[in-house]
């Protein structure tokens, strides 16, 4: 996925903000209800593969098994957001991975924002906070397990995605996707090598450090989050010390008083890493995993994202706050970064296919193991559980690794025999998807379309490039721009800067303009159709918080998807290009090609499910209406 900073706050400059404590009110209900969200899972996938899903096959042929209709567009946060509140997007605001500033274009996270303390005292050359920062969530609307909590219905609610900060409620949650690391990213390794044909340098999702030649013994240094202590906001470090053995392909770490020893091909478990701040006095800390990659010729190591320590979080991750720390007393440290599986190495090479299924088996490992602490502890109420391997995995090895996505799903299928096994008739087990998965084979630059189209204009037709935010555009000559994965916004005047575009019926006229031409448009190499729809949310849709929501939605036909480059402005000089990343599979098109996938052990009422029928359905099982905005129907 994108990988955008923003800003990672202190416990000082957040405390106020923590989820109270305090275990869940009595139950009024015997009810259970257990549903295993499974990000990523294909009904296609499945059909072709019954045979090695016992579990999963014997699902569906005693109870239900259907495609469930995802979102416009079909992405993540926008899906799980959906399933958060039983919105369509323009209800509860989540259009993209990415929004943009509308006056500036400025891209930022959808998922939640941060604000440093407003309050300060400036005592030289430090910045001291005098009230507390605030991290919060751009989604509208209700969640509905706290509307579950207080009706004294148990729940626990474990990842649930666009979730961070947790909504306060009774619930014993924690935190999903967009949980950040402690740079404040979706998730930042770091790769040191003394490999003299490398260089320092940043990369999509890391961050590649060319160390000194050194016989048998260096200090690396961890970058973690910036210190806002100090008015020149320098990056904090904490010092790994290497010892490599003189003759064996082994060496020794030292990090704050652990000493770790580790052979070539090795990795580490879970390491506490300090950050200091505040000279010794303060500090923040976070885990990491090493992984030796190679000792000699060069030496080569990775190191994971600095995760926020559950056992002792920096940042509030979970409802109560004690209990991410319980959780890691039961089975060890865990990865708490929202996106733990790391495709950014894969695709820049760090790691290699083998490297990347071992680390991303260890996430699902982790995670399965943390399933069963929690799942043991569950009586009555409501049980949610979010898996994420099979989403991430099924990314880079969607179509060409199909033997090897299909461990991942055989992981599930286990865990999802072993949870039948241990309920009785009277529960309700749903199995679900946000959304399916298809070919990424040709990436489409949807800015030079538009500039091909005659709807972007840059300053000189010779200034296309890799370039982002749009450095060569000319917004006095521009109609409309791209942003996002799926989104086009027309330059509107008084909302963007530059804007040229006026309300009303040029803005109408322009939009079915735009259209026409995009679903017009066709590969110059194949000829095939390259967007199958557009979708348009301001006259599509009923609901009205449209904020940061496109002016339109470009669904495209499989295998084609928007670039890298399209999402944050850039103008490369080609139209359609092959996808020759290590990413190949996805699911941001048009959504009837990519559905999710709904599995129950008892019969759907409903033909064609969607996944704003479910917490309208969870509400239902267990005596309530739906919350207002929402749009679903009960199931059963």
């Amino acid at each position: 996925m994108l990988q955008l900073s923003f800003v990672c706050l202190l416990a000082i400059l957040v405390s106020a903000i923590a989820p109270g404590c305090g275990g869940s009110p009595a139950s009024s209900t015997e009810k259970r209800m257990v549903i295993l969200g499974v990000d990523g899972m294909d009904p296609k996938f499945l059909e072709r593969h019954w045979d090695e899903l016992p579990n999963l096959k014997r699902l569906s042929e005693e109870g239900d098994f259907k495609p469930l209709a995802t979102t416009i567009p079909p992405q993540s946060p926008v899906a799980w957001s959906t399933v958060t509140t039983g919105r369509d997007p323009e209800g509860h605001g989540i259009f993209d991975f990415v929004h943009r500033d509308p006056f500036s274009r400025m891209p930022f996270s959808s998922m939640a924002q941060s604000a440093e303390a407003e309050e300060v005292w400036e005592v030289g050359d430090y910045v001291i906070p005098l009230s507390a920062g605030e991290i919060s969530s751009h989604r509208e609307g209700d969640p509905f397990w706290p509307m579950l909590t207080e009706k004294g219905v148990p729940v626990t609610m474990i990842r649930m995605p666009a979730n961070f900060p947790p909504v306060e409620s009774d619930a014993h949650s924690l935190s999903g996707m967009g949980t950040p690391d402690m740079r404040g990213t979706f998730g930042s390794f770091t790769f040191f090598t003394d490999d003299p044909s490398e260089k320092t340098h940043s990369v999509s999702g890391g961050e590649v450090v060319r160390v000194r030649p050194f016989q048998h013994r260096t200090d690396l240094a961890v970058e973690g989050p910036v210190n806002s202590f100090l008015k020149s906001r320098p990056v904090s470090s904490a010092v790994i010390t290497v010892h490599r053995d003189p003759a064996e392909a082994v060496a020794r770490f030292d990090v704050d008083g652990q000493t770790i020893v580790l052979q070539e091909g090795e990795w580490s478990e879970w390491i506490h890493v300090r950050f200091p701040l505040l000279g010794d006095a303060m500090g923040a800390s976070g885990i990491v995993r090493l992984y030796l990659k190679q000792v000699r010729p060069n030496f080569q190591l990775y190191v994971t994202p600095v995760n926020i320590d559950p056992s002792a979080p920096d940042l509030p991750i979970s409802t109560p706050d004690s209990y991410s720390s319980e959780m890691a007393a039961g089975v060890g440290l865990f990865y708490t970064q929202g996106m733990a599986e790391d495709t950014s190495a894969f695709r820049q090479g760090v790691l290699s296919v083998e490297e990347f299924i071992e680390q991303t088996t260890k996430v699902q490992d982790e995670s399965i193991a943390l399933f069963w602490r929690e799942f043991d502890q569950f009586d009555t109420g409501l049980f949610f559980y979010y898996f994420s391997s099979v989403d991430q995995n099924a990314h880079m090895l969607w179509g060409k690794y199909e033997t090897e996505l299909l461990e991942f799903y055989k992981a599930i299928d286990k865990v999802v025999g072993e949870t039948m096994s241990r309920i009785d008739e009277s529960t309700t087990l749903i199995v679900m998807s946000d959304h399916g998965f298809t070919s990424f084979d040709r990436a489409v630059h949807l800015n030079t379309i538009l500039m091909r189209e005659g709807f972007l204009t840059l300053d000189d037709p010779r200034n296309t490039g890799d370039e982002e935010m749009f450095p060569h555009v000319d917004w006095s000559r521009t109609q409309a721009y791209a942003m996002g994965l799926n989104g086009l916004y027309l330059n509107r005047l008084g909302r963007e800067r530059g804007g040229i575009v006026s309300e009303g019926e040029e803005s109408d006229e322009l939009i079915a303009r735009l259209t026409k031409r995009l679903l017009a448009f066709r590969d110059p190499d194949s000829g095939e159709q390259v967007v199958e729809e557009v979708s348009v949310p301001a006259t599509d849709y009923q609901g009205t918080n449209l904020k940061y929501a496109p002016d339109m939605i470009i669904g495209y036909r499989p295998p084609y998807r928007a670039s890298w480059e399209t999402p944050l402005g850039a103008v490369p000089a080609e139209t359609v290009v092959d996808n020759e990343d290590a990413w190949i599979g996805d699911h941001c098109v048009a959504p009837k090609f990519v559905p999710g996938v709904f599995l129950s052990n008892r019969k759907s009422a409903v033909s064609e499910p969607k996944l704003q029928d479910l917490p309208v359905t969870i509400l239902n099982e267990f005596g309530l209406p739906p919350a207002e905005g929402m749009i679903g129907q009960p199931l059963f």
